[in-house]
């Protein structure tokens, strides 16, 4: 209990001493009872001002000098606009995780202990760092495989990471359940079940096992694409808190100037980018999931490579038609078709009129088709969607809800490369060339829903049983946690700790009142 007050209090500090709470009240209304909390708590201590940057600057900055947790919590905050609005989540986008790398002599130690002294012997000249996170950080050395000399990156997690994080992100459920208890109007933020769910993300992120199991599946699914490339996971020197991969000598797509002096043509890697992220969500139904320029590289031929795969989507079957049609459907503009494939895969109610459901639809495409070419997203065709079939009763799948996130920032990455990138043309031939494969969407739903009726009854729900890092996606794309899942019943025990812990320190306070009325 005390090591959680003092880690609240530490929190609370520098949360009061930054000038991040100022920068959110002018764009979110926060509780007066919070202001004067924070505001009391500052009071004595220098307050780290940034008054030379912008709001959004200064916002992103004050929360990287916060530590690991304020960074995620930034991060999850930003894909959240239901929570904190369009204007913060927009400026919370930019969050960067860099920080100071730790020293090369207890990477060393954490390597060796990760993958213990017999396989630590295989490694030869690994670097200083170069390159680091809040979470990890990464290495060059070679290893001999089969004989081969190759050069791998090591990725190490930060010492004590987990611990630090943990007892972090534990405080400040406590304070977010003591916000939600001050101050009533907070309760439909659902405060403790935003952090919890930051809990369970970050810590999935945390084991780097999963990573390395994400990214050797992409490979087993990709390696036969044409210009694109998935490094080599090494297993026997890969553990919870290192990750071995090849080496690759590649440039950040996102140094576009430097790749057009390579002869590189970025119209063409803007329309590879679009087509190999639709092509492995509707052939794979398995995506990397945060497609961001600093986890796109590019080697001298052209070819794309992917790094960092903590974050991965899945879309079974039945969602990957689902949504190839109604991205292909909304190109050719057949609106009825649309509709008709929302109600055979039973999407939304049988009892929806076709014709009104293809009038909504309507009403959201041919606005986007009026806009110039630049300016059409079939991300946020996609989100716009999903809110105006929700008025007739859809479902809503949470991977669909990651998918179109993450087709929002492919897009921005392929027009940051060619900004006159027409998304539609570029989708075309690949939604095309999947539905032909695939037959008919339409009756292949309807003879699925024929033989699995009592599956597809849940097809709106997540399955009764799902590993750790299905559930940590889950959350992610949805961001909320289903009360079937065992980290729903997780999350009521924790508010059940937190109440427990409410009244214990109710009554201490009450203890102490006495004790010094009596004593003095």
């Amino acid at each position: 209990m005390i090591l959680k007050l003092v880690t609240l209090f530490k929190i609370a500090r520098k949360l009061a001493l930054s000038d991040a709470l100022d920068i959110i009240s002018k764009i979110y209304k926060v509780p007066l009872p919070i202001k004067i909390f924070f505001n009391l708590l500052g009071l004595f201590g220098k307050r780290n001002l940034e008054k030379n940057y912008n709001e959004e600057e200064r916002l992103c900055r004050s929360m990287e000098s916060m530590g690991i947790t304020f960074i995620k919590l930034g991060q999850f905050l930003a894909t959240r606009p239901d929570i904190i609005g369009v204007k913060l989540s927009d400026q919370l986008q930019t969050l960067q995780d860099k920080v100071p790398a730790f020293s090369r002599e207890i990477a060393l130690n954490e390597i060796k202990e990760g993958v213990g002294n017999e396989n630590y012997k295989d490694f030869i000249n690994i670097s200083e760092p170069i390159a680091a996170a809040s979470i990890a950080q990464v290495h060059k050395a070679q290893i001999k495989d089969n004989g081969v000399l190759k050069e791998v990156a090591i990725k190490v997690l930060r010492p004590n990471i987990k611990k630090v994080f943990n007892q972090e992100i534990e405080a400040l459920m406590l304070l977010a359940y003591v916000i939600e208890s001050l101050v009533k109007k907070t309760k439909r933020l659902k405060l403790v079940e935003v952090v919890f769910l930051l809990k369970e993300i970050t810590n999935h992120e945390m084991d780097l096992r999963f990573e390395a199991a994400a990214a050797n599946e992409f490979y087993d699914n990709t390696k036969n694409d044409v210009g694109f490339k998935i490094p080599k996971i090494y297993w026997k020197h890969t553990s919870d808190n290192v990750l071995t991969l090849d080496w690759i000598e590649a440039i950040s797509i996102r140094e576009v100037k430097k790749l057009s002096s390579l002869g590189i043509d970025n119209k063409i890697l803007a329309r590879d980018i679009i087509q190999h992220f639709l092509r492995h969500a509707v052939r794979d139904g398995y995506f990397h999931a945060d497609m961001h320029q600093g986890n796109l590289l590019v080697d001298n031929s052209g070819q794309l490579i992917f790094i960092d795969f903590g974050i991965m989507g899945r879309i079974d079957k039945i969602n990957r038609r689902f949504l190839a049609e109604i991205l292909y459907g909304f190109i050719k503009r057949d609106y009825k078709k649309v509709a008709q494939v929302h109600i055979a895969a039973g999407l939304v109610p049988k009892n929806i009129n076709n014709d009104e459901l293809a009038q909504a639809l309507r009403s959201i495409g041919e606005p986007i088709f009026g806009q110039s070419v630049k300016d059409i997203s079939g991300g946020r065709l996609l989100k716009q969607l999903f809110n105006i079939t929700e008025k007739f009763n859809m479902q809503t799948q949470p991977q669909l809800l990651l998918l179109q996130k993450t087709m929002v920032v492919v897009e921005g990455v392929a027009r940051k490369l060619d900004p006159n990138a027409n998304i539609w043309e570029i989708s075309k031939p690949v939604l095309e060339n999947w539905l032909k494969e695939t037959k008919d969407p339409i009756n292949e739903i309807g003879n699925i829903l024929k033989d699995t009726s009592e599956v597809l009854k849940k097809l709106p729900e997540l399955p009764q049983v799902m590993d750790k890092a299905n559930q940590a996606l889950t959350f992610l794309a949805s961001g909320q946690i289903p009360q079937n899942s065992n980290a729903y019943s997780s999350l009521n025990e924790k508010k059940m700790e937190l109440k427990s812990f409410k009244n214990q320190s109710i009554i201490g306070l009450l203890f102490l009142v006495i004790f010094t009325i009596i004593v003095f």
